[in-house]
């Protein structure tokens, strides 16, 4: 059982990759905003918060924007954390905007996801009451989000967030009972991977956020191109568009961007017979 990321962690690609950064246009969104140098919280943090803040001030109710944070509480109380909904529940009701109250309580929030994509690690992790950004991380994830919203009004709107590889009309008991019986393929995912969920589609582009302050590679091309063929192979008519596939990072404030047509065949099928494995 694995999820997109960490199947790709298993992989020895190509040299250079599957597909080679190199191979994306650059688009420059620079807007002479310079971010400040350090942060008190993990990159990773920075990087949901930046993520889930933007799905909602981009008009995403805000439940279905913090919907993994909100179901890692769940999960926590099931491993014996107790209050964990309660509290995860009193977080979401400060977040308003972008405002320095927002981002503080989104921070701690998000400490939530990891109970949800990786329980063990989230028990060693610092818990939500350890998070307080300081004022120059406050004021970075403020203008990320910034960056973000400015991307969208450019390559946007959103068609859908949070997206995943489901059959179509497939509800959680099928789901579950996939799981159980460990055969064949359910919609896009198969044995190898089993889970992942994407950024943010667009009419005719699938995209990945990333925070880091390193350019993508390989490992993150290959994350996109898995999610468009998982899409292709669901069967859910909202991938049927999808042309390009596209990275955006408002810390470096470069978009990244490639048509699917110059993607050469032989790459698409090694990466759905290696790497995702279907049959």
């Amino acid at each position: 059982m694995s999820s997109v990321t960490k199947r790709i962690t298993k992989i020895k690609q190509p040299r250079g990759g599957f597909i080679k950064p190199s191979d994306f246009e650059i688009i420059d969104m620079n807007d002479g905003e310079v971010l400040n140098e350090e942060e008190n919280i993990h990159g990773s943090l920075v990087g949901l918060a930046v993520d889930y803040l933007t799905r909602y001030n981009m008009g995403t109710k805000i439940t279905d924007a913090f919907k993994i944070p909100l179901k890692g509480a769940e999960r926590a109380e099931l491993m014996g954390k107790s209050d964990f909904v309660k509290t995860a529940k009193r977080l979401i009701k400060k977040i308003k905007g972008i405002d320095d109250v927002s981002i503080v309580n989104a921070c701690k929030l998000v400490t939530f996801d990891a109970w949800f994509r990786n329980p063990f690690g989230a028990a060693v992790a610092k818990s939500y009451d350890e998070i307080e950004p300081d004022k120059a991380t406050i004021q970075n994830i403020h203008t990320l989000v910034k960056r973000s919203m400015t991307f969208f009004e450019k390559y946007g709107p959103i068609t859908y967030d949070g997206f995943t590889f489901e059959p179509p009309n497939s509800d959680s008991s099928v789901i579950e009972q996939w799981i159980k019986n460990r055969e064949g393929t359910y919609g896009g995912y198969t044995l190898a991977v089993d889970s992942g969920d994407g950024d943010f589609l667009t009419k005719d582009t699938l995209w990945d956020f990333k925070v880091s302050k390193s350019k993508p590679t390989s490992k993150n091309t290959l994350q996109i191109l898995m999610y468009w063929i998982m899409g292709q192979h669901s069967g859910q008519d909202k991938y049927k568009e999808i042309t390009k596939i596209g990275i955006f990072n408002p810390r470096l404030n470069l978009v990244y961007l490639l048509d699917i047509a110059k993607i050469p065949e032989s790459v698409i099928k090694a990466v759905e017979k290696d790497v995702i494995c279907y049959d």
